[in-house]
């Protein structure tokens, strides 16, 4: 009777643990104010990564190569896999140049050669296998960069009407790629399929979706259709708590580690900025808010993940790629707010990204080939160009054209 009697205890022990510990991880938290960095030193950080990304451009042009390699690569057909690599890394860094406002003569350079790289090889972009598409992540970040490239030089109507029908193939290639339920992964291999099935993951329907809003915006059609799946399969994929699943195959497993609150510390920030953006008035001012506090007062769940060779072998399941990855997103959900509640995040954003940054630098969270490098610093820059009170100022249009 007495073994009973402990048993129980320890268990009512064990089950007053659990709930404490799910209470404490549904409670928000908030951060404590920070200083915010000086105007000089942000500009100096990010032209310091603008300086890494101009002495890691290809001869060709684009950014990113498949030449460092290590014993833990993640699965990557040749040569579909690597182009789409390519193709998403470059679109991502000409992005973030153009972003950066840096008005010298080489980063204008950079640009131009990189958009040229887009525009002969961007629509040759295929799936790597019937089981891996990357090829979505090229396509999304490639729309995003020719969108940029369109607002760049708005009086050569020849160029815009050419990076228009661009974008235009691009949503073409996307409607070959979405999920038979709607949606968008980047695998499939549960059934090796035309169409994908059932491994649409949350984020990435999220991220084509903020893309596409950006193609609707200077006027590309888009079908309806498309984007309304995508938006249904994110909402199968929302909890309560504004966190979201990894992918709709956890359904049945919401409160797994990785699907936990903890765990979608990475992807709240673009779910919730894809379906506000597509008109969900759920999404509002303090889910923003809410979902930014929380990746600023747990920032250590992804931080702990940064730089880790093994996809998910931190904590709450956290793989290290969805550091800048998530913080470009939350820079974005900042400038969705009002105004004035705008720097106190702005300030947190920064430090958080700032004290990253490596000697020669760049930012990285995920050793991936040679693509790490590149597309982390793109996105840690686009991030703090939002984290600026001034207007930046605007890259020069292409040499020869005012």
């Amino acid at each position: 009777m007495a073994e009973i009697v402990i048993r129980f205890r320890y268990f009512s022990i064990l089950l007053f643990l659990a709930s404490s510990s799910v209470a404490a991880e549904d409670a928000i938290p908030r951060p404590k104010p920070v200083k915010p960095p000086s105007a000089k030193s942000l500009e100096t950080s990010i032209r310091r990564g603008v300086d890494f990304l101009l002495r890691r451009q290809n001869k060709d042009g684009s950014w990113g190569t498949a030449r460092r390699t290590k014993d833990l690569n993640i699965v990557a057909p040749v040569p579909g896999s690597h182009f789409s690599y390519r193709a998403a890394v470059t679109s991502m860094v000409v992005s973030a140049l153009i972003e950066s406002g840096d008005p010298r003569k080489s980063v204008t350079s950079a640009i131009e050669r990189g958009e040229r790289w887009i525009l002969t090889n961007l629509a040759n972009v295929r799936r790597g296998s019937a089981g891996v598409l990357y090829c979505v992540w090229a396509h999304a970040y490639g729309i995003q960069a020719l969108v940029r490239m369109h607002e760049r030089v708005p009086n050569d109507e020849a160029r815009r009407k050419k990076i228009e029908d661009e974008i235009a193939v691009q949503v073409k290639l996307l409607q070959r790629t979405d999920s038979v339920g709607g949606g968008w992964g980047y695998y499939n291999f549960l059934y090796n399929t035309q169409k994908p099935v059932k491994m649409m993951t949350s984020f990435t329907t999220a991220t084509v979706l903020v893309a596409l809003a950006e193609a609707i915006e200077i006027g590309v059609k888009v079908p309806k259709g498309l984007t309304d799946a995508g938006i249904v399969s994110l909402k199968r994929q929302r909890k309560r708590d504004f966190s979201y699943l990894y992918h709709e195959g956890h359904s049945k497993r919401p409160m797994g580690l990785i699907n936990r609150p903890a765990g979608s510390l990475g992807r709240s920030q673009v779910c919730n900025l894809a379906l506000r953006t597509w008109g969900d008035e759920k999404i509002t001012d303090q889910v923003l808010i809410d979902w930014l506090d929380r990746l600023v007062a747990r920032n250590m769940w992804l931080d702990i993940g940064r730089k880790r060779p093994i996809p998910h072998e931190s904590h709450f399941q956290i793989a290290g790629y969805f550091y800048y990855y998530g913080h470009y997103y939350a820079a974005l959900c900042i400038k969705q707010l009002p105004k004035k509640q705008q720097p106190r995040l702005q300030a947190h954003l920064a430090v958080i990204l700032m004290r990253h940054q490596d000697r020669d630098g760049c930012w990285w969270d995920f050793p991936l080939y040679d693509y790490h490098q590149q597309y982390g610093t793109a996105f840690a820059v686009m991030s703090l160009v939002r984290c600026r009170t001034a207007s930046p100022v605007k890259a020069g249009p292409p040499e020869g054209q005012k």
